[in-house]
């Protein structure tokens, strides 16, 4: 294989792992009989660990390790754990197989990162593409649910005679109730398997050898990250990366229950086996992003480019709002995701490439990978299930008063960010040197 190509397959399955297990755990976990509470610290696992891997990543793996070699230590420990969280139903081993796999997991998104810019010439026009691998990826582990969660017996029972036939019979008859939940652990063994996978790849992607701590860094990665934020664009650069952080998570923690909930009930009314591919329609549409993200940055520049990413967010969840009973709006909405993300989430790491010098970079991923995988994660999941009980009078949701609260954030952080983003107008070391902040 190419290097670009082994980038790009250790992101499909970096990103496999991920959406194999996250699109439907916030309807599998209430199944289990656990509290909001304790759904809260099932869910918030992930953020917490992001917090805590900052140190994994940064200081220990860039400064100690040969990034390919902890990849694979990670993924072997990390799918192990997510593995065990298939034959599991009882809270506390569920909460502690889950930490464990989050713990290793989320410092390998840091990693990848590093490992992909490490072996690219141009990070502003090769980043998208390698990246693209993720959201792929991510596709890759929806639609072989949409088999999973099929109820065989009632295919069988129809006979079907040929490929037709049974392909129409299986897409009839969707697991539903207790037995959906029950299929719902295979989430947990397919990202397992994709992790160990991933571990073995990652001894034949490029050697990636530790950075060394040079004369005036600071040994501990968090201080040298914090000092960033002395500079007024930085600073709200992060503020509005934990806004959209934040309403990000909530699309992901909220949509899949709006989509499968009855009609009479407030939601949309979408077969189970159907939910993973709807919400996959986002990744396909930022694949698709991701190919003109360059060429978008050229002409709108980063402010806007971010700015439009953030108001996706605004619309998707103002129809959401507005027209649950539109099936067939609903499912196109999702098209927004790939804005959502790519002119946001994967503007904000190409600018870090761009704007901070080399002994800078590693420090400044990780303190905006704090806002998107940390902080902003962690207030969604302490919010989002206490919120979403609130709105719940039995089997009735009101999805309507649930999906302003994200939208209105989402407009704040879009006028915050056109307000008072003012980067350089090029790139350049001022973020790493004494000499001053950048207006």
């Amino acid at each position: 294989m190419s290097v670009r190509l082994r980038l790009f397959v250790m992101m499909v399955l970096q990103f496999f792992i991920w959406g194999a297990w996250l699109p439907l755990i916030f309807g599998y976990l209430p199944s289990l009989n656990f509290s909001p509470a304790e759904q809260s610290w099932i869910l918030n696992a992930f953020p917490i660990a992001a917090i805590v891997g900052m140190f994994f990543s940064n200081q220990f793996a860039d400064r100690n390790f040969a990034a390919e070699k902890f990849l694979a230590f990670s993924h072997l420990v990390g799918g192990l754990a997510i593995l065990g969280c298939a034959f599991t139903k009882d809270f506390w081993p569920f909460f502690a197989l889950m930490l464990v796999h989050c713990l290793f997991y989320v410092p390998t998104i840091s990693i990848t990162n590093s490992i992909a810019f490490a072996n690219m010439k141009d990070a502003k026009n090769e980043f998208g593409i390698v990246r693209m691998g993720g959201t792929i990826g991510w596709i890759l582990a929806a639609w072989p649910f949409t088999f999973i969660f099929v109820d065989w017996t009632a295919v069988t029972a129809a006979n079907p005679q040929g490929f037709a036939g049974w392909f129409s019979e299986a897409l009839k008859h969707p697991l539903e109730g207790d037995a959906a939940m029950v299929a719902t652990s295979w989430t947990y063994l397919v990202s397992g398997i994709a992790s160990l996978v991933l571990s073995v790849f990652s001894f034949a992607l490029p050697h990636t050898p530790p950075k060394d701590v040079k004369a005036g860094e600071d040994k501990f990665a968090l201080l040298e990250a914090l000092k960033l934020l002395k500079h007024p664009f930085i600073l709200v650069l992060w503020i509005v990366t934990l806004l959209d952080s934040a309403v990000h998570n909530s699309y992901f923690m909220w949509t899949s229950t709006f989509l499968e909930t009855a009609v009479e009930n407030g939601g949309v009314g979408i077969a189970k086996n159907w939910v993973m591919p709807i919400m996959s329609i986002g990744q396909i549409a930022e694949i698709l992003t991701m190919l003109f993200l360059g060429t978008m940055l050229k002409h709108l520049g980063w402010k806007w480019t971010m700015v439009i990413g953030i108001l996706g967010h605004v619309v998707r969840f103002a129809l959401y709002a507005m027209a649950p009973q539109s099936p067939v709006l609903i499912i196109l909405v999702q098209i927004l995701h790939g804005i959502c993300y790519a002119f946001f989430f994967a503007t904000v790491y190409i600018f870090v490439e761009e704007y901070f010098p080399k002994n800078a970079r590693t420090s400044a991923q990780g303190l905006f990978n704090v806002m998107i995988l940390g902080v902003g994660a962690l207030i969604a999941g302490f919010v989002c299930p206490t919120l979403f009980a609130k709105m719940k009078v039995g089997e009735m949701i009101n999805f309507r008063s649930l999906f302003i609260v994200p939208m209105c954030v989402a407009l704040f952080g879009a006028m915050l960010l056109a307000l008072f983003f003012r980067p350089p107008a090029k790139a350049q070391t001022l973020v790493g040197s004494e000499a001053g902040p950048a207006h």
